[in-house]
């Protein structure tokens, strides 16, 4: 064992409770999770900043110390990167997001650049025993994933969030909605289901008015797949539903066709009964009308509105509304109309009206 001095420690390690002085050791298991420390090898100018722990942003430079976790991501906007079969000190692995997860990048984006190299400098050390100098490798969340939970949503309205893919509005509709029932009087906990670590999006959410946050990582998986996608909502929900909000939005990270595990969770009967509205973040109306296909045809939801950039303007809005049937509402200009409708839909009697 020996002590290293860590510059900036990645958000998707917030559960282990670092200090920037970590002790690592040199043995390493290559598995999903696994806390190491890297040293940065190279600069960049796009997609180069980090989320720390305290939820700010920081630029990374070459010869930063960097606390990351293992992990795989599949992004069609971002990197695509799996985690390797050894690890060891002096290897290089790559950043693949900005939440600090760690692999072999298989692909790039070309908006976003070659990703970050990293030095493998060894894997943070827990010690788990009280009065005892025995270290454990470091591993992401607050408790393990148990993957036969039930789901016990005790009569709380949920809203679920879907999208045709990455970056098609959905948190920015998720903080619209929350925003608008809070300012009503309604008491709204929010979760990130599916996706790769990374706090912003709940982060954003709480800014918005939700009380309690929740996100995959908490329970100890850095990337969401069809295998543990349906246990971390029915936890999440659980968990959630048990504080007694009066209502849960949760977003699907990614697109219904997406490797995350949005369409396991679509799939399970006993979630889609628990949904009491979804709304569909599109980025077009080709994708709006394929996703709200999808919804309908293949996992027998109807979504309740139909926003994102499909809804950008007026003419997107009209499309939506008379070939599709659904409400469409733009989260950025009408987000109080939006927030309104699914209201509406959910039969939410709010307290107040503003």
């Amino acid at each position: 064992m020996r002590n290293i001095v860590v510059d900036k420690l990645a958000s998707v390690t917030q559960a282990c409770g670092l200090s920037h002085e970590v002790r690592v050791a040199e043995e390493i298991p290559a598995e999903e999770g696994v806390v190491v420390v890297v040293e940065v090898l190279n600069n960049k100018s796009t997609y180069n900043t980090l989320e720390l722990t305290s939820g700010r942003m920081a630029k990374v430079n070459k010869g930063d110390v960097v606390a990351g976790a293992l992990g795989h991501r599949k992004a069609l906007f971002g990197y695509s990167g799996h985690v390797p079969e050894a690890v060891r000190p002096g290897d290089t692995i790559q950043m693949l997001n900005i939440g600090g997860v760690l692999g072999i990048c298989d692909s790039i984006n070309p908006d976003k650049g070659r990703p970050f190299d990293c030095r493998v400098l060894g894997v943070a050390l827990d010690f788990p025993y009280l009065g005892e100098r025995i270290g454990v490798p470091a591993r992401v969340g607050y408790k393990p994933l148990d993957f036969g939970a039930t789901l016990d949503t005790a009569g709380v309205p949920v809203v679920a969030l879907a999208g045709t893919c990455m970056e098609a509005g959905k948190t920015a509709a998720a903080c619209a909605v929350i925003s608008r029932m809070r300012h009503r009087g309604l008491t709204v906990d929010a979760f990130k289901a599916t996706g790769v670590s990374l706090r912003r999006d709940i982060l954003a959410m709480e800014d918005a008015g939700a009380r309690h946050c929740a996100i995959f990582t908490d329970l100890g998986v850095v990337t969401t797949t069809r295998l543990n996608g349906p246990a971390l909502t029915r936890t999440m929900l659980t968990e959630l539903a048990a504080g007694k909000p009066d209502v849960i939005v949760f977003e699907l990270g990614d697109g219904i066709l997406g490797t995350y595990g949005v369409d396991a969770i679509l799939d399970c009967p006993d979630i889609r009964a628990a949904l009491s509205g979804v709304i569909l973040s599109a980025n077009d109306p080709v994708a709006a009308w394929g996703g709200v296909k999808l919804l309908r045809e293949r996992f027998s939801t109807e979504p309740c509105v139909v926003t994102g950039p499909a809804t950008d303007n007026q003419v997107g809005v009209e499309i939506i509304t008379r070939q599709l049937g659904v409400a469409g509402f733009n989260a950025l200009s009408s987000g109080a109309a939006l927030g309104d409708c699914v209201i509406a839909a959910l039969g939410l009697k709010a307290a107040a009206a503003q």
